[in-house]
């Protein structure tokens, strides 16, 4: 006969239920476990962690202000920091489509939490009247989003995006010499050179990551003290900002109480902003990946001026076939960030009243998002741009025979005569400095020196004979 499982019987305020033996979570939990079972995805890491550093914190402002006894308070922030790092995670399987506000996720910390803490202390430890002291779902789910985004952003994203850019940066210097044709359109256009192409990636990084700093000073705004809608009913009125400092001192990143724990519960206005950001970001990643596809092309029927570094075979059929392959993923992971800002979009306006209820869909998209970008970002930067090589022959021979560096004859054989000289190098596919000096007027020396590459790269106006 197959072996029974082994339940015990746990009770809430709807009544009795089994819950497996070996859970630490009691009958909230089993609950939303019964009742959500639609992605098989618990939330995020991050999240819980976030969880954990909440319930720690509000152990120690609760005891401090005397609400709590010494010998509880210490057992709880114990049992919570374990919840932050990761020891239990496997007892956090709520999903992530749940109970709007997070009422679900909130209450499986206060359970885990309770039960370990009563092992840990004398006395039996409640998930509601001690571990939830304080607090509601409302007010600690939009704070632990807010404390999982922010660190996950400062762990994680804005290093590897800083990485990213040094290492773009520092391969634009080194090819600050080597000139190629420019496209618009995809056509050919004036030259410029791979640093100051590598440098446009460069300065949309810097970018990015102003933004993102200057969001994050909003994100940092907790609600909590708030509890049920904003008014602060049955918290302390010190609590709120002593939660802020206390989170402050456990993660040694900065938090602060919400000027208007209303506007924190109601709206997630923040957070929409950073997914926005995030958005912003994937953007100009996304831009990044396919110049990188492009320049690498072919090798010989595309465009071919990069080589990216060999990873794996491209092909099961095609024998030697290379392919792109982080650029590729890369552009794969800016999709699904794009999609997961869409649906943070949706999610932050579903805030009737005085609550949102796709909260548990915003942290877990954010998260996500965050950690995909990171992931990427270092990928990008340790396996294809610092490996790349610059095919200089192919870039020359093409910069070369560029019809459109007649642009520089404008300002002395004007815009007419220059486009007669490049439509006719372009149709019997002559370098444009030979049909030049047939028809410009022009010696071959002020040619040479007036449709120089490198000088064209440098921008201004060029000095030459006065054309008629």
């Amino acid at each position: 006969m197959p072996k029974q499982a082994k339940f015990r019987i746990e009770h809430d305020s709807m009544g009795e239920l089994k819950v497996p033996d070996g859970a630490l979570w009691g009958a909230q939990t089993q609950r939303a476990v019964e009742n959500f079972p639609i992605s098989g995805r618990p939330m995020p890491r991050d999240f819980i962690r976030a969880l954990g550093l909440v319930k720690a914190a509000a152990a120690d402002v609760n005891g401090g202000l005397g609400l709590l006894r010494k010998g509880m308070a210490a057992s709880i922030r114990k049992a919570a920091l374990e919840v932050a790092g990761g020891a239990y995670d496997a007892h956090f399987p709520v999903d992530v489509f749940q109970t709007g506000s997070g009422t679900s996720s909130n209450m499986n910390a206060n359970e885990v939490i309770a039960t370990l803490a009563s092992q840990l202390g004398k006395a039996k430890v409640h998930p509601n009247d001690h571990v939830n002291l304080g607090q509601s779902s409302n007010d600690v789910v939009p704070t632990a989003i807010r404390v999982s985004a922010r660190l996950a952003a400062g762990e994680a994203l804005l290093p590897a995006l800083k990485h990213l850019r040094r290492t773009i940066a520092g391969r634009a210097r080194s090819l600050s010499k080597v000139t190629k044709t420019g496209r618009t359109h995809l056509m050919d256009a004036m030259p410029l050179t791979f640093g100051q192409e590598f440098g446009t990636w460069v300065a949309q990084l810097e970018s990015a990551q102003a933004r993102l700093d200057d969001t994050l000073k909003r994100v940092r705004r907790l609600p909590i003290g708030g509890t049920a809608i904003g008014t602060g009913i049955n918290a302390h009125p010190r609590f709120g900002n002593a939660m802020a400092k206390a989170l402050t001192a456990l993660t040694g990143t900065r938090f602060e109480s919400a000027a208007n724990r209303f506007e924190g519960i109601a709206a997630q206005d923040d957070l929409v902003e950073l997914s926005g950001q995030l958005n912003a970001l994937a953007v100009a990643l996304m831009k990044v990946a396919n110049d990188l596809r492009w320049m690498n092309s072919g090798p010989l029927a595309g465009l071919g001026e990069l080589e990216l570094p060999a990873l794996q075979p491209g092909s099961s059929i095609m024998p030697g076939k290379v392919n792109p392959v982080v650029p590729e993923a890369l552009a794969m992971v800016c999709a699904q960030v794009m999609g997961h800002h869409t649906a943070i979009t949706v999610a932050g306006q579903s805030g009737n009243f005085q609550l949102n209820v796709m909260l548990p869909l915003i942290g877990a998209n954010l998260l996500e998002a965050i950690h995909l970008l990171a992931n990427a970002m270092r990928l990008l930067a340790d396996r294809s741009i610092a490996g790349l090589r610059v095919r200089e022959g192919r870039v020359r021979e093409a910069l070369d025979r560029n019809p459109i560096l007649v642009t520089a004859l404008n300002p002395i054989i004007g815009y007419e005569k220059a486009a007669a000289i490049a439509k006719q190098a372009y149709k019997e596919g002559r370098p444009v400095l030979a049909v030049a000096v047939e028809s410009s007027g022009l010696s071959e020396a002020e040619l040479r020196g007036l449709l120089d590459p490198v000088a064209l790269t440098r921008g201004g106006i060029r000095e030459g004979v006065s054309g008629g």
